[in-house]
This record gives structure tokens, sequence and C-alpha cells, in this order.
């Protein structure tokens, strides 16, 4: 699995900043999987730049683990990876020792059975689900009304081109973009 860590192969995407820089994580061969590109990581990680540090960060469909990596790489204090599959939570918990990634859990649930679970206050939470689904509207609603946001924290979403996202009434948009089919948004839940 160290090569595999490694590898420059089309199978793998890179961690962009921090302890791990230039890191590569393997991509499986799974069709809901779909790793955020390195322009709208680098975007997401430029925003998040003065809050990452010391932050409580929650990766919903966590697939790769690359935004929780990326999260735990540039300081963030604990991540927690929330992933249904369970060959993917095998190669998130390789990827997780083979790095020596102290801060960061990973949780094999579905996004939404766990969101109904006991609520944690995180600062940042990532959601990006397989864009087929439609599941960005219920996670939004169980993370505002679980208990699972700290006041002021960020929420990133990251949709197919073109989706008109409903975000709850308490959170506003602090910035968004756009990289080739896909739009993401940077919210922040008030």
């Amino acid at each position: 699995m160290v090569a595999a860590l490694h590898s420059k192969a089309p199978g793998s995407v890179r961690i962009i900043g921090g302890q791990w820089r230039r890191t590569r994580l393997p991509v499986l061969d799974v069709p809901t999987l779909r790793p955020s590109g390195d322009r709208v990581r680098e975007t997401l990680f430029n925003w998040l730049q003065p809050l990452i540090a010391g932050s409580r960060c929650l990766d919903l469909f966590a697939g790769t683990g690359v935004l929780g990596f990326e999260a735990a790489s540039r300081g963030a204090r604990e991540v927690v990876m929330v992933e249904q599959d369970h060959k993917v939570v095998q190669v998130l918990s390789e990827a997780a020792r083979r790095l020596s990634a102290q801060a960061v859990t990973i949780v094999n649930q579905n996004v939404l059975a766990y969101l109904d679970g006991p609520g944690r206050p995180f600062d940042i939470v990532f959601i990006d689900p397989p864009f087929a689904h439609g599941l960005w509207e219920p996670c939004m609603l169980k993370l505002q009304a679980g208990g699972w946001l700290q006041p002021g924290a960020c929420v990133f979403l990251e949709t197919p081109h073109g989706i008109i996202l409903s975000l709850p009434d308490r959170w506003k948009v602090e910035r968004s973009g756009r990289a080739g089919n896909v739009d993401f948004l940077l919210a922040r839940a008030h």
C-alpha cells in the first residue's frame, strides 16, 4: 500500500499543502467516488487558511479522504471522516496509518444515519456527496438541527454546475466558485 500512497498513477490524488504536501492518496475504482479536483481544493483551503489550524472538521462522504487529510495536513486538531463503503474505509484507514494521522478518525457508516446520532459541534464541515443522490439538503438540515455546528461554522458544499441549493435560514454564502462542471461554495452557519 505504500506504493499506492506515493504513486503518480491516475488512480491517485495528492495532498496540496501542509506536512503531507505532495503525498498521493489512492482512488479506488468505485462508481460513486469523485475526488475534488486540485483547483477546487486549492481555492477551498486558501479560503480556510485563517481558520484551519486547531479546528475540528467533519468530512461527510469522505471518499478518497483528500479533503479530510488536507485539513489534518494543515493543522486541524480533529478530523472525522464518514464513509459508507467498506472497501473505501479500508483504504482510508491504511492511509491514516501510513501518515500517522493521529488527528483523523474514520467512521464506517451511512452519513445520514451518522447525522441522526448525537451531535458534536464542528468548526468546518465538508459535504461532497455522490452527485446523483441529491444528499446536500438532507445533510444541511441534519447538521443544522442536530447540534453538529459550532456558532459561525463553515460548511463547504460541492455540486454539479447549475444545481440550486436551498440553504438553511441562518446560513450565508461567504464564497463560491466554479471549476469545469463543478460548483462549490463556502457557507457560514450563524
